[in-house]
């Protein structure tokens, strides 16, 4: 900066020090930290969808080849691999690990818009890296596909995910959104939400509640069936449940108050 602008800028009231700190690079420094940070971020997201996709899917696949594990033991090992990821990755990205409830989460502001792309991408590439290792270590035959396929009409399995879908979406928004909530139980309840809507779901639908979850298998194996089910029905149903979350959680505001247009709107941005 040159003497004369120096000079301008004192006559405006800045003083030196000031026009020096307008100019240093903590700007820079700033933009750098949010980007190692947004890193991280995608990093723990593509790290625990794989897992889980690596976990719940593998014992899918061990059951269909050596009938070991038994369907009970597929529901549990879905909730417990759920409940530890959200209790190792939670803290660093949310621990969505599903395209769905990341959409959810930004249509309630309770995520940035412009992070959901790529936290969809990572979510969809380590779901196909999960099923590509398990096809890569099991060589898995086309008929032991651990996709999800609808059971039956593909009206009933729709019905099935977008009902597991609201429950699923419901009491992540009560433990994950709601100060009120006890948050240290966040990951437990998820996880027992997950194995329960396995065990209602899991004979009709596959019970999938996540796009990325049904995509990565398909990818791999190149089994498409019924595939729009578990496109459409995840994300109506998550919406619906973050909506109705967000609708009970100021009960205790008068009516009125509630059903004013722009006091309603804005309850469901806070």
């Amino acid at each position: 900066m040159s003497v004369e602008d120096e000079v301008v800028k004192l006559e405006e009231g800045q003083s030196s020090a000031k026009v020096w700190s307008q100019n240093k690079p903590s700007d820079n420094l700033s933009s750098s930290s949010k980007t190692v940070e947004l890193l991280q971020k995608i990093i723990a997201e593509i790290i625990g969808t794989y897992f889980v996709i690596f976990s719940g899917c593998g014992s899918v696949v061990v059951n269909k080849l050596y009938g070991s594990v038994t369907f009970p033991g597929i529901c549990v090992v879905w909730g417990l691999i759920v409940m530890v990821m959200v209790y190792s990755l939670g803290h660093i990205s949310g621990a969505h690990f599903n395209p769905a409830v990341t959409v959810t989460f930004a249509l309630f502001r309770r995520f940035p818009y412009k992070q959901v792309p790529l936290y969809i991408v990572a979510q969809v590439f380590g779901s196909t890296m999960a099923s590509g290792t398990l096809c890569l270590i099991f060589k898995v035959p086309h008929d032991a596909f651990f996709g999800t396929v609808p059971v039956g009409p593909d009206v009933r399995s729709f019905i099935m995910e977008l009902i597991i879908s609201f429950l699923l979406m419901f009491v992540i928004s009560g433990v994950a959104t709601d100060n009120r909530a006890i948050g240290e139980l966040a990951g437990i309840a998820v996880g027992m939400t997950i194995m329960l809507n396995v065990f209602v779901a899991g004979p009709v639908s596959g019970a999938s509640m996540n796009p990325a979850r049904t995509l990565g298998p398909a990818i791999i194996m190149q089994n498409f069936k019924g595939i729009w089910v578990y496109m459409v029905g995840p994300f109506i149903g998550t919406i619906f449940g973050g909506f109705a979350y967000n609708l009970i959680r100021f009960t205790d505001k008068p009516l009125r108050e509630l059903t004013k247009s722009s006091s309603f709107i804005r309850s469901f941005r806070a």
